[in-house]
């Protein structure tokens, strides 16, 4: 038996279902409006703008140095969850430095995150970037400065409370003569550490500048000065890729210097876990990277400003020794600390 064919709509009946139809898409229409920022773009469920943010981030790393890898990394996971578009741009001379903040502002970023390394080279740029409207907050280095170069907030270490800190330590484990291996002539946050080691460290300190970019002259640099004077009883450095470096002088030089560093990577948690490396100071550089770029989003989109805008936001020191090494390893070993 067939089934009958439903009998089709009549005229009046089409008119009321367009008008239906169209009923429904007007409030659609009205529903989205509804959720539209003042500038009529459609924002998420989150609320935030349909019109991503652009940021660009420019640090005085050296190229291929893990520890801006690192810095990088948290950046791109605070601009991944904020829908950020993110630049990262770098040159460990100021000058090229300064021109990159500027082609940022050629560019339009919405927000700049800037190192002060070298605060005075930066000054200028950082007021071209005020006076285009667009806010800039620092990292990492430049905590004595970064109010005055009228830069927003702050993320960082204080380096010369770190400093102090490594002192009180080496006088804890026993050290006599300390030797302290500043990387980067004129860099800020260096100089500041090891003037805040000579400080509180009871026992003498001897300075030792070396060019960073060149790690076979560094190590080379450092054995000569322990071969030189072998009363030297401890090194310390500013970097991990020093401290390795360290460790490997001393033993050319067969010297019983024992080595202690700021800052941290994967290899150097395996120094620390084997006891070639005493203990290092961690600054979180993953942390830095990752709230430079979150605040400025947070500032953009709620007008939020960490530390009210007068007060550093500090992400460190912490020292990490042997014996607490295993906390801080499986995140190491992701590439975040």
């Amino acid at each position: 038996m067939n089934t009958p064919l439903p009998a089709p709509p009549s005229p009046g009946s089409l008119r009321s279902a367009r008008l239906t139809a169209l009923a429904a898409a007007c409030c659609l229409l009205l529903a989205g409006c509804s959720g539209a920022t003042a500038s009529g773009a459609d924002t998420d469920a989150a609320g935030r703008s349909g019109d991503r943010i652009k940021v660009t981030l420019v640090t005085h790393g050296a190229k291929g140095d893990a520890f801006w890898e690192l810095v990088r990394r948290g950046a791109e996971a605070a601009a991944a969850k904020d829908g950020v578009d993110l630049t990262y741009a770098s040159d460990s001379d100021a000058a090229g430095q300064a021109a990159l903040v500027r082609d940022a502002i050629r560019a339009k970023a919405d927000g700049i995150a800037v190192t002060l390394a070298k605060p005075q080279a930066m000054k200028s740029p950082v007021a071209e970037a005020r006076a285009a409207g667009i806010p800039v907050v620092g990292l990492n280095s430049g905590i004595d400065a970064w109010r005055s170069a009228g830069i927003l907030e702050y993320f960082g270490q204080d380096e010369s409370v770190a400093g102090r800190a490594v002192g009180d330590k080496l006088d804890a484990l026993g050290a006599k003569h300390a030797l302290c291996v500043i990387h980067e002539r004129g860099n800020v946050a260096l100089e500041a550490r090891c003037a805040g080691v000579k400080k509180t460290f009871a026992g003498e300190t001897k300075m030792l500048y070396v060019d960073g970019t060149d790690m076979d002259a560094t190590t080379a640099a450092v054995t000569a000065t322990l071969q030189q004077d072998p009363d030297i009883d401890e090194v310390v450095t500013n970097g991990a890729q020093f401290a390795l470096a360290a460790v490997q002088a001393a033993g050319k030089a067969g010297s019983k210097a024992k080595v202690a560093t700021f800052d941290l990577n994967k290899d150097l948690v395996r120094a620390v876990r084997d006891g070639s490396v005493q203990f290092a100071v961690d600054q979180q550089p993953y942390l830095q990277g990752y709230l430079a770029v979150d605040a400025l989003w947070l500032y953009r989109t709620n007008g939020n400003l960490s530390g009210g805008g007068v007060a550093p936001v500090l992400t460190g020191p912490a020292f990490v020794t042997k014996t607490n090494v295993a906390a801080v390893a499986r995140f190491a070993a992701n590439g975040t600390r």
